[in-house]
């Protein structure tokens, strides 16, 4: 079985980089510096696993998709729209497509029950392209717990967990689930299978909303955050707001997943920052409106009121596009 990574950054990097380690067939689709490293050097990772160099195939040729089996989405969430009609365009048949993104993915409410059954976000797929170009039957849901900085060009810093979880978006168990167990285990990587994808991933949504929303709003890493009180209050504010519109969605996220995210956070390196915030520290476009933005209109949408995260997008809104330098 045949993988390219699209968006091959600190995550999509890291992922190519093990499962090529362990024999899978890899191309890495990535650009600038980064991708000129990786050709020349391999992909060298930093790891408490070990520290190990790789060498799938790197390039920055889109083309490449055509190739694949299985196809991972590694772009910022941003980067998708304008990119969608060519992924469509070089799907083999039978490919999978499988996002492992930040955020809700545009693909969430489709085929789903609720309130916002078959809705599109707007901001998250624009005028529907995406969905337009990528078949939902081609999807397989997909959630990362992994954490991963680019250090260097070509240089991947993995800190801490190693969790895949894959589903189909109807929760059937089926032939290509069991194809990326097979390939992901003997990488390492703890994969598992949900029978509920759409539960794990608003389940990481509630957490990374917070994590992203309050280091990037405070400009400061998290243990400045867990060790502030007022700070920590609305940390667990923002959870509970994220919660309350998974409710009223129909996600039935537990109620402990409040402290229980608390707990977690308290016990992270102090430094630990998210990638928001590293992105707007470099003046980089970030993913605002399928974080905070998305918890505000969808809370909207709903009938939940969502103030803390409302706060967090209000205040970060100039800096959606990168620095206003």
């Amino acid at each position: 079985m045949r993988f390219a990574v699209l968006g091959a950054g600190a995550i999509g990097a890291y992922l190519g980089a093990t499962l090529a380690q362990a024999g899978t067939d890899v191309t890495l689709i990535a650009r600038g510096p980064h991708l000129q490293a990786m050709i020349e050097h391999g992909v060298r990772v930093q790891s408490p696993r070990g520290d190990f160099t790789s060498h799938p195939a790197a390039t920055a040729d889109i083309d490449a998709l055509a190739e694949a089996d299985v196809i991972v989405i590694g772009l910022k969430a941003h980067s998708l729209p304008e990119l969608a009609p060519a992924i469509g365009e070089r799907l083999r048949p039978g490919a999978v497509v499988v996002p492992a993104q930040n955020g809700l993915p545009w693909w969430y409410f489709q085929g789903q029950d609720g309130p916002l059954a078959g809705r599109t976000l707007e901001s998250v797929d624009p005028g529907g392209v995406i969905s337009c170009s990528i078949a939902t039957e081609r999807i397989v849901g997909c959630v990362v717990y992994c954490s991963t900085e680019i250090v260097e060009p070509g240089v991947i810093r993995h800190t801490a967990m190693d969790h895949l979880i894959f589903g189909e978006l109807d929760g059937t168990q089926t032939a290509r689930l069991e194809w990326l167990l097979e390939a992901c285990r003997p990488a390492g990587f703890q994969a598992t299978l949900s029978p509920d994808i759409t539960l794990d991933i608003w389940a990481k949504f509630v957490r990374l909303s917070v994590l992203s929303g309050m280091t990037a709003v405070t400009r400061s890493p998290l243990g400045v955050i867990c060790q502030d009180p007022e700070l920590f209050a609305m940390l667990k504010d923002a959870v509970r707001e994220t919660l309350a519109v998974a409710h009223a969605r129909g996600i039935a996220v537990p109620e402990s997943t409040v402290e229980d995210v608390a707990i977690a956070y308290s016990r992270l390196p102090p430094q630990t920052k998210s990638s928001m915030l590293e992105d707007l520290e470099r003046g980089r476009r970030i993913e605002l409106p399928w974080l905070s933005g998305a918890v505000v209109r969808i809370g909207r949408e709903v009938g939940v009121e969502t103030p803390t995260h409302r706060f967090i997008n209000t205040v970060l809104k100039p800096y959606v596009n990168g620095s206003r330098t």
